[in-house]
């Protein structure tokens, strides 16, 4: 395999646990908000649990994704710097006013409840300004003259393909944190509780599975080199339909707790199909990080500085990924803390 596309292939896995972990953390601080006044379920309680320990793993995978880009690809970064400097830029300041009070509000009682409306907030906005990075780098909304290129705002967002990507990653992420939320209930033994969150999720499937059909169908009269592509990319994509199928099914097996509902299997298997969809579609991208103007080739970094960084990265994950596993297992297994009766502090 080329080097360019060993770079590619961990790049897209640190956009991959970001995708699905930033979803769920994102997703779980929006359920916090909307059921903060429900006096008849746990709901936010069960949210709030699982926010409080989990924001600061998914924001290394951030900085992880955000260092490898540059580092493996820096003939990339002034094009795609034009590209993301608002969106990106927004989405720092409000990561940094959301993880500001993610640690002083908890040992400050007074700005709990503030606490709980900027994650909820930052939880749909957060995710919105990222994913309108994507329609932008299929081609047709950056103009380049000379040396300098201008993204084209106002056909950006009179875009359908901008608002069925935005449509499909607010759902995605409300999606996936109601699975894990549901399974999270589970692991807590709030029967209450994991009915309201499989409720939310078998609502929000067939939701997503509509906003997902409509980005592909949106991108013929925009980009239509990347539908072919895509078509071209079928059997990764009905791969990623089954393991859909599967995965939402499971909300009805028989199970020996609540009777009905594997949300584990759910889980596991909906981020199989998310991982599934997006190495097709970011397959079909390639070989392009700007259409038509910016390829992988063209930002590629040269080949002594690719093996210094793949040592070097390799030997990072080597320590982080036992620590991450450690840590997921404690986080979903300590019953003292999942059945605790409050918010934790």
């Amino acid at each position: 395999m080329d080097d360019v596309y060993i770079a590619i292939i961990i790049l897209w896995s640190f956009l991959f646990i970001y995708a699905i972990a930033g979803s769920i953390d994102f997703g779980a601080g929006f359920w916090a908000m909307y059921y903060r006044r429900r006096q008849d379920t746990k709901a936010a309680s069960i949210a709030n649990r699982y926010l409080s320990p989990s924001w600061e793993v998914t924001n290394v995978f951030l900085v992880l994704l955000v260092v490898a880009l540059v580092s493996f690809f820096p003939g990339a970064a002034s094009t795609l710097g034009t590209l993301m400097i608002v969106p990106f830029c927004l989405v720092l300041f409000l990561l940094t006013i959301r993880s500001a009070f993610m640690v002083y509000s908890y040992s400050v009682q007074k700005y709990t409840n503030m606490l709980i409306m900027i994650s909820g907030i930052t939880g749909l906005l957060i995710p919105a300004l990222l994913i309108s990075i994507l329609p932008a780098a299929i081609g047709g909304f950056v103009e380049v003259i000379g040396d300098r290129q201008y993204v084209l705002v106002n056909e950006l967002f009179s875009s359908p393909t901008f608002y069925t990507h935005l449509g499909f990653g607010l759902s995605t992420e409300l999606f996936l944190s109601s699975l894990l939320l549901s399974d999270y209930a589970k692991e807590a033994n709030s029967e209450e509780t994991y009915h309201v969150y499989r409720k939310n999720a078998i609502i929000l499937g067939p939701i997503t599975l509509s906003f997902a059909v409509g980005a592909i169908l949106t991108l013929i009269p925009e980009a239509f080199w990347m539908f072919e592509n895509m078509a071209n990319e079928w059997l990764w994509f009905t791969l990623s339909l089954l393991a859909f199928s599967i995965g939402y099914s499971a909300l009805w097996w028989p199970a020996k707790k609540f009777g009905v509902g594997r949300p584990r299997v759910a889980v596991l298997l909906i981020a199989l199909q998310f991982g599934l969809a997006s190495f097709a579609y970011g397959s079909a991208h390639m070989p392009y990080f700007l259409y038509p103007d910016v390829t992988i080739y063209d930002a590629f970094t040269n080949e002594v500085m690719f093996r210094s960084l793949l040592i070097g990265y390799g030997v990072g994950m080597a320590i982080l990924i036992p620590v991450f596993i450690w840590f997921w297992r404690l986080f979903m297994k300590d019953k003292r803390y999942l059945r605790q009766e409050g918010s934790p502090h």
